[in-house]
């Protein structure tokens, strides 16, 4: 697990209300961070091991015990921003367990502070 003095993943509460709405449908999920054109900024949710995370994809934390990754390249420009995971009406992701509930997960962003940068520049993150 990551030990980052600020979280990277943060949820607000109507994101981890679906989430927990999503659990008791599907088990235990994982989300992948898409940087694809088609997906846009929305978070894919999936059942866990429904998905291969690469050896290169980054573990940035977990919502409510549902792991959170990102591809390393998509990293590479977000690192110096936390991801707040929201809910909005719509369509979620095609693969993603969002689709077709009216509802779907959306990563929205603030950057950290330069102290905060400054924190999480020695943390190695490590998967769960």
């Amino acid at each position: 697990m990551t030990t980052d003095p600020v979280p990277r993943v943060i949820a607000t509460d109507s994101a981890h209300a679906f989430l927990a709405t999503l659990q008791e449908k599907y088990g235990k999920l994982m989300f992948f961070q898409s940087g694809g054109c088609c997906d846009g900024s929305s978070p894919l949710c999936y059942a866990q091991g429904e998905f291969q995370v690469s050896d290169d994809d980054v573990y940035l934390g977990s919502l409510d015990g549902t792991p959170f990754f990102m591809g390393h390249d998509q990293f590479a420009y977000w690192k110096h921003t936390q991801l707040i995971i929201d809910v909005v009406a719509g369509m979620g992701g095609m693969f993603s367990l969002d689709n077709g509930t009216g509802k779907r997960f959306l990563t929205r962003s603030r950057l950290f502070t330069d102290a905060e940068n400054l924190a999480l520049e020695s943390i190695v993150l490590t998967r769960p």
